[in-house]
């Protein structure tokens, strides 16, 4: 039985795949068959009737008749098998994203595990780095008090160190870094008691609260600055306005208030003119031709920014800018704000100073002669 069993030929394994095409091809012609054999019995039924209805038709027109009754029933239902195909199709597809989406997530926690362990240990290697090399550091000196609990009596170590780690190798820059953080510092400390005052005039200042108004820029203009406008840093004043005009839609009001009738001149109209080409709203006041009531407030020059900080130039006797100071106490802040409104509703338009102008050259109009 054994020798039989050997003598037999060994079955051999069909190659991977191989069960899966004969699957998938073997529905194929089972279904064309099924179309073939539906197409012949309808040509033969159509044969049949044909045969009957017409004897005398002749056979070959009636088996010309069958065959294509036969092969359009046979196309017909391979039309309708391919609009069901697409169906079948999407199916497959949506299987196979589907297991292409399992295995991508399978990969990506795979991958997050090891990405984790490899920040962790890079993390700790740097940690370990860090604490390695500040411990080779000598210690800071005791002396050096920490940043966060400096205040004004710290000011000028504050600026020592600051000279320390900023100034480059010459002796003098050293001192004058020192010294201009010094001053600097000092000056935002003092801002703590929302006050803050420098000698003469401090132009940095004014350009600076300029590039960060927000809301609006109200100033008042007297003749003490009259000179100012044809300076170098009036040019640099008026274009950070006009950026802060077009580029962050701030709006800025400029009062000139004049001393006398006198100052009602071409200069200051042609001043008015060039402030008003650059989107700046420009009035212009006469002091004496002023209700009693607004005469008797303070005629200083000043420019509120936001309706939050006042900037504040100081003259002497002799009409000279002594002291500049920031102020941001609300209650003068808001006096400044209502000298400055009371005064802009009171004032003149730059159309009706150019009428003025025009009615004191043609000796019109007089007024404050003496």
């Amino acid at each position: 039985m054994s020798t039989a069993q050997s003598s037999q030929p060994e079955e051999t394994a069909p190659p991977p795949g191989a069960g899966a095409r004969s699957r998938a091809q073997s529905p194929d012609r089972t279904e064309w068959t099924r179309r073939l054999l539906t197409g012949l019995t309808v040509g033969l039924v159509v044969w049949g009737v044909a045969a009957l209805l017409s004897p005398g038709g002749g056979a070959l027109r009636q088996l010309s008749a069958a065959a294509l009754c036969a092969a359009a029933t046979v196309a017909l239902q391979h039309l309708l098998a391919r609009d069901r195909k697409p169906d079948e199709q999407a199916l497959r597809t949506q299987s196979v994203l589907a297991e292409t989406a399992a295995t991508v997530r399978d990969g990506l926690a795979r991958h997050d595990d090891h990405l984790r362990t490899g920040l962790a240990r890079h993390t700790e290697d740097i940690r370990q780095l860090v604490e390695t090399r500040l411990a080779q550091q000598d210690p800071a000196p005791e002396s050096y008090p920490p940043l966060d609990r400096v205040r004004t009596d710290g000011v000028p170590e504050l600026a020592k160190r600051f000279a320390e780690a900023l100034a480059p190798g010459p002796s003098i820059l050293y001192t004058f870094v020192r010294l201009e953080m010094q001053r600097v510092v000092g000056h935002m400390a003092a801002l703590t008691s929302m006050s803050v005052e420098c000698h003469g005039e401090n132009h940095d200042w004014m350009l600076t609260l300029t590039h960060a108004a927000e809301r609006s820029v109200d100033a008042i203009s007297t003749s003490v600055d009259r000179e100012f406008w044809n300076s170098e840093p009036a040019s640099r004043y008026l274009d950070a306005q006009r950026e802060a005009i077009e580029e962050h839609g701030v709006p800025v009001r400029r009062l000139f208030l004049l001393a006398s009738a006198r100052e009602l001149d071409d200069r200051l109209l042609r001043l008015c003119d060039e402030q008003q080409a650059l989107h700046i709203e420009v009035r212009v006041a006469v002091l004496p031709e002023l209700p009693p009531h607004l005469q008797r407030g303070t005629t200083d020059d000043f420019i509120v920014y936001d309706e939050e900080v006042s900037f504040e130039i100081e003259q002497d006797l002799r009409d000279v800018n002594v002291r500049t100071r920031l102020i941001a106490r609300r209650d003068h802040v808001q006096d400044r704000m209502k000298r400055f409104r009371e005064l802009w509703e009171a004032g003149m338009s730059v159309r009706e100073l150019e009428v003025r102008v025009d009615d004191e050259e043609d000796g019109t109009w007089m007024v404050d002669r003496a």
